[in-house]
């Protein structure tokens, strides 16, 4: 090919790839389907102040949970497929914008061919005939000129895709994390249930004894050592539950961290200061529009949007360009040689006159989907709004909440020391001192649930708001 040919080419490629349209709708962000401010009442806590605190590292406080936390990054195996999906489809989207540039090859071939000398000089001659021909050459073939920016908008789509999967990946990192807390959290709260039922049931064990030998003694009845003898089996089966359901909380938390957690690195018990920190107040509901689901909804939205563009696209002329230069020669000495030269330029133009109403049905499909699209944007951000709304109206009473259960458990406290003495002195059943011991027991319980429900509030919180406050 002659170098102003080439030029021209060159020059053809290069306005197609800067200068070309689009003729996708012009994109605008659906308006948020919720208030500006979360609700408010006396369900909620106040909210003066601003945010400050941001990212996993700084809501979790307990450094055990964080290096579980760490190893289940490492090791999860969700999180790795949310990964892989993320690499691939960037790895689409590669593949979809290098049609934005022609596939440029070089080919050399060689044919050897003999034939009768009869057959080359039209019946006359004897022999044979040998031919050698050598060619090389350098072009593209069918380079669509995205003018009406087809290849364009398919690229922008496939770019939209590749960021919902990387927004995808974050959403699963962040529930990841919160799902790391929340059984480690659970486990803290059962193996200190485990331990007030062994306590219960050492308690009940001299119990029993001390009410056998007040029988043995005449003071005490028969009823009474049954029921003691009753509440003791009662603890003794709560202590067996609690050990298999400590058992289960490990193989969950491990399960989800994706590799065995050592001992070191497991809570004791569920401690009252929370191992993770407070939320802070003054945050917006504008927030949401930050979430990792929100955000891969709206990348799903643009995608689409841009598969409008494109099949908007197909209703306009396709032009393609083949071209290539190199030599051709019967001498391999002589291929690279000027009189070698050879080129060829072939330009080609398509466009739709009928095909049916495939076009138009394409474009109607796209607009649906475009559509479809905006509401599931709307939907997660209301269903975003719902999970924090709801989690703020947990967090504005379980603290009146905890204090009344710390309250109920130190007044069973008393009461049992007072039920025992009055049984101690005679002037009380042991049905009433019976009923104080499960009354504690039960208080207990019961206050250590509230207390893993204001740990696990905070780790909810810290998931809805989208993993961390800006």
């Amino acid at each position: 090919m002659s170098p102003s040919r080439l030029k021209l080419a060159a020059g053809l490629v290069a306005a197609s790839a800067l200068a070309g349209c689009t003729l996708d709708p012009a994109y605008q962000r659906p308006a948020a389907p919720v208030p500006s401010a979360w609700p408010t009442g006396a369900a909620y806590p106040s909210t003066s102040g601003q945010a400050t605190i941001a990212g996993w590292r700084d809501v979790v406080t307990d450094a055990r949970l964080k290096q579980v936390v760490e190893q289940a990054l490492a090791n999860n195996r969700d999180l790795r497929i949310a990964v892989a999906n993320m690499v691939a489809a960037r790895a689409q989207y590669h593949v979809q914008r290098a049609d934005l540039f022609p596939a440029i090859t070089a080919n050399a071939s060689a044919t050897y061919a003999g034939e009768p000398a009869s057959a080359v000089t039209g019946g006359s001659g004897t022999g044979r005939v040998n031919e050698h021909l050598y060619s090389a050459s350098v072009g593209f073939s069918s380079y669509e000129l995205d003018l009406f920016g087809r290849v364009r908008s398919l690229t922008r789509a496939a770019q939209e895709q590749y960021f919902a999967s990387e927004e995808a990946r974050r959403a699963a990192q962040i529930s990841l994390v919160a799902e790391v807390a929340g059984d480690w959290l659970t486990l803290g709260a059962d193996r200190t249930l485990l331990k007030i039922a062994q306590d219960t049931q050492a308690s009940d064990a001299e119990s029993l004894a001390i009410t056998q030998r007040r029988l043995d003694a005449g003071v005490a009845t028969a009823l009474d050592v049954a029921e003691a003898r009753t509440a003791l089996e009662q603890a003794r089966s709560d202590v067996a539950a609690d050990i298999t359901q400590v058992a289960q909380d490990r193989n969950a938390l491990e399960l989800v961290v994706g590799a065995p957690v050592a001992d070191a690195l497991l809570p004791d018990g569920l401690d009252e200061t929370p191992p993770v920190a407070e939320t802070p107040a003054g945050v917006s509901s504008t927030v949401l529009l930050r979430r990792p689901d929100v955000v891969e909804a709206e990348d799903q939205l643009k995608a689409q949007n841009a598969n409008i563009g494109a099949a908007r696209a197909a209703f306009f002329p396709t032009i393609s360009l083949t071209g290539s230069g190199g030599g051709s020669s019967t001498a391999l000495s002589r291929l690279f040689s000027s009189a070698a030269g050879a080129w060829s330029f072939a330009p080609s133009i398509s466009l739709p006159l009928f095909e049916g109403g495939k076009n138009i049905a394409n474009l109607a499909y796209a607009k649906a989907e475009r559509d479809s699209a905006v509401a599931t944007y709307e939907k997660s951000i209301q269903t975003a709004f719902r999970e924090v709304a709801d989690a703020l109206a947990r967090r504005g009473t379980i603290d009146e909440q905890l204090a009344a259960q710390k309250a109920e458990s130190a007044a069973a406290e008393d009461a049992l020391r007072l039920s025992t003495a009055r049984y101690e002195r005679g002037s009380d059943t042991y049905l009433n001192l019976l009923i104080s011991q499960r009354t504690l027991y039960s208080a207990r319980q019961t206050l250590v649930a509230t207390q893993l429900a204001r740990s696990t509030n905070l780790v909810t919180l810290y998931n809805a708001l989208g993993g961390g406050w800006d």
